[in-house]
């Protein structure tokens, strides 16, 4: 069992930066690739960037590259999303998840959840 919990999100202005945590409980955390996905109102949840186990492999969406820089430090059981360059188009909840698998874009893949942290970028 892995529980997740996100925590950075809040309100800027574009072109401002957040950086989002999820902080993962049990001692497997290096074990699972993990993903930051995020859904608007209205719209499927999506994967915008992920990590595989190691961190030596990462997916971007095509909307977040060049601007998101996922990582993480299986020391402190974290996955992080540097996010700059905000718009209102990222406007969103993020949610974090782990998968005890290769990492996937498949959102129904992916075997444990965080609750999700609220990111609203004002124009």
């Amino acid at each position: 069992q892995v529980q997740l919990v996100e925590s950075g999100g809040g309100l800027v202005q574009a072109g401002g930066s957040l950086r989002l945590s999820c902080s993962a409980s049990g001692r497997t955390f290096s074990s699972y690739a993990m993903g930051w996905f995020r859904q608007a109102p209205g719209k499927e949840r999506d994967l915008v960037a992920g990590i595989s186990t190691s961190g030596d492999s990462t997916y971007y969406a095509d909307s977040v590259k060049g601007r998101f820089t996922i990582s993480r430090d299986n020391a402190k059981n974290t996955v992080y999303l540097q996010m700059n360059s905000l718009t209102p188009e990222d406007t969103a909840v993020y949610h974090c998840a782990a998968r005890s698998r290769a990492l996937t874009t498949n959102s129904g893949a992916y075997d444990y959840w965080g609750q999700g942290t609220q990111v609203t970028v004002s124009s």
